[in-house]
């Protein structure tokens, strides 16, 4: 029995990659759970102008995880980087560009790109030996990170933006609720 409430290894992975991916699938279907059913007016609702909508955090997730393949997976170098973040905006940063550009999509669409580009990682993932995930390299506020903590931040992530969806959702119903008059 394969429960996704179980971290453990996987048939086809090194034991620390499955117990990281193992990990990434849960906060992915927790993510899918909020999501699955919704229609384009609530993955569009943005309860002010500021705001992120359900699809854009969707893209964001995305997004993410596509720039965490290129400074990991990839031997780039910081243009090239910078050139592909800028080919992910807007969803990499957010903001109301995104707000202007994600919209009108059904929960399929953001699903199915979240799929490719997760099948994408764990293909990498596969290839790779168990070494790679404690490479040190610089990484934030002039200290060390390794892989390992890199994809641990990708789905910290998403697990942050998925509070983010449950509170549009509460809104979203709060503000289409009928009213007793009605």
């Amino acid at each position: 029995m394969n429960s996704i409430y179980l971290i453990k290894e996987k048939n086809g992975m090194k034991k620390d990659f499955s117990l990281l991916l193992s990990m990434m699938d849960y906060a992915r279907f927790t993510s899918i759970m909020e999501v699955e059913n919704l229609p384009v007016k609530v993955l569009d609702y943005r309860c002010h102008d500021e705001a992120n909508s359900i699809g854009m955090l969707l893209a964001h997730f995305d997004a993410v995880e596509k720039i965490y393949q290129a400074l990991t997976f990839e031997q780039w170098t910081d243009d090239e980087i910078e050139a592909y973040a800028e080919e992910l905006e807007p969803a990499l940063s957010l903001g109301s560009k995104a707000a202007e550009k994600i919209k009108g999509n059904s929960v399929e669409y953001y699903l199915e790109n979240l799929q490719r580009t997760r099948k994408s990682t764990i293909e990498q993932f596969k290839k790779l030996d168990e070494a790679w995930l404690y490479d040190e390299t610089d990484w934030w506020y002039g200290e060390k990170g390794n892989n390992f903590f890199k994809w641990f931040h990708v789905f910290e992530d998403e697990i942050n933006h998925r509070g983010q969806i449950r509170m549009i959702k509460k809104l979203y119903a709060k503000e289409n609720q009928p009213t007793i008059a009605e």
